[in-house]
């Protein structure tokens, strides 16, 4: 059994999405979540610097569209065995469980960015990681000094958030054996400091109607393995408030027996943590395309089937569209898939290779822009 871990916020760095740019599709799949994010993902994983991206409101869509690329680059339509997402990570992991979308995922995470971002900004409040000393101990200074836990990853790791001064205090009188080092974000994530943004979120996905989840996924709250898709969505607003304990999800993953760990682009925090955790079992980190071919062999039966490329169909002009095709038809290249009519006339969408129309991104009748994608081949 193989868990799909998905990187969360810190993990990103400039030019993260540089790398898989040559996939086909990648370009158009990456307008395309850029308007839904309402953020030039593309110039953000290319061209910007680090302190640009370190904004909450960036790094949330951005490391969940790198997610997402580099798992369906892996993976095709397949589903994973288990998915656990460390944060906004989560939202890239329900997508491949398919409870989401990945349109939804991307979606979700500008909206999350967002609203974290100016939960924020309203109080001066930070975080710092506790390195070492008496757990016991490090909770209780903290909460002698109005601090709250935000992150567990491993055992003699805790993340603390709260009000400046409270994590200035803490840092000048230390509990004994510990090191205090503060981190450069924005606020205090996590802990009832991101109150503010819980009601937007909440209404968000309020909106949806989830999947059923066809992976096992385990959750950030509390490590327990998430079977109905509308408890899981239910769980992610919470978790804006509520301390991630990574540290449980790394002891579900050893309960359930996984033997290899995959962790989606950005790769590196996480299995650098379950390597920890979780000694002898095989591990990938997805940084570039050329890692793909060790995580594809950590995969069940991965000598048995090719692996599915998938490419985004835009539209070719301005239009109102007519789709030919139901999703999950297979066609053969050339097939005619939709009709884009137009002032100028009809144009033709049509298959450019054999495969599968697995998603339609528009409905008959909708207006349509050249350059749209209107769906999915695998």
């Amino acid at each position: 059994m193989v868990a799909l871990l998905s990187p969360g916020q810190g993990s990103q760095s400039a030019g993260l999405l540089a790398p898989w740019l040559d996939l086909p599709g990648s370009r158009e799949t990456l307008a395309h979540w850029s308007d839904l994010a309402e953020l030039d993902l593309l110039g953000a994983g290319t061209s910007w610097p680090d302190e640009r991206i370190r904004d909450t409101a960036v790094a949330q869509p951005l490391l969940t569209a790198t997610a997402l690329l580099s798992a369906r680059a892996l993976l095709g339509d397949t589903r994973p065995d288990v998915v656990c997402g460390h944060s906004v990570g989560e939202l890239p992991a329900l997508a491949l469980a398919g409870v989401l979308t990945d349109d939804e995922a991307v979606t979700l995470a500008a909206l999350r960015g967002r609203a974290m971002a100016d939960a924020a900004a309203a109080a001066p409040t930070g975080m710092a990681a506790v390195l070492g000393g008496d757990a016991v101990a490090v909770t209780t200074a903290a909460a002698g000094l109005g601090l709250e836990v935000a992150t567990v990853n491993v055992a003699g790791q805790v993340v603390l958030g709260g009000p400046v001064e409270a994590l200035d205090a803490l840092a000048a009188n230390p509990p004994s054996g510990a090191r205090v080092r503060r981190l450069d974000v924005a606020g205090a994530f996590h802990t009832s400091a991101m109150q503010p943004a819980v009601a937007a979120f909440e209404a968000a996905l309020s909106a949806l109607s989830p999947g059923r989840p066809s992976a096992t996924v385990i959750a950030n709250r509390d490590g327990a393995v998430v079977t109905d898709g509308s408890q899981a969505l239910a769980r992610l607003a919470g978790q804006l408030t509520c301390a991630v304990r990574f540290d449980l999800c790394l002891e579900s993953l050893a309960g359930l027996g996984v033997g290899g760990v995959i962790e989606l682009a950005p790769g590196g925090t996480l299995t650098a943590l379950a390597k920890r955790a979780l000694p002898g079992i095989e591990l990938v980190a997805l940084r570039a395309p050329d890692d793909l071919p060790a995580a594809r062999a950590l995969l069940p039966h991965a000598g048995e089937h090719a692996p599915v490329a998938w490419q985004a169909l835009p539209a070719t002009e301005n239009g109102v569209v007519d789709p030919l095709v139901d999703a999950g038809t297979v066609v053969g290249a050339g097939t005619a898939l939709a009709v884009v009519s137009g002032r100028a006339g009809a144009s033709t969408i049509v298959a450019p290779r054999d495969g599968t129309v697995t998603e339609w991104l528009v409905s008959s009748g909708d207006p349509v822009r050249t350059g749209q994608l209107l769906a999915v081949l695998a």
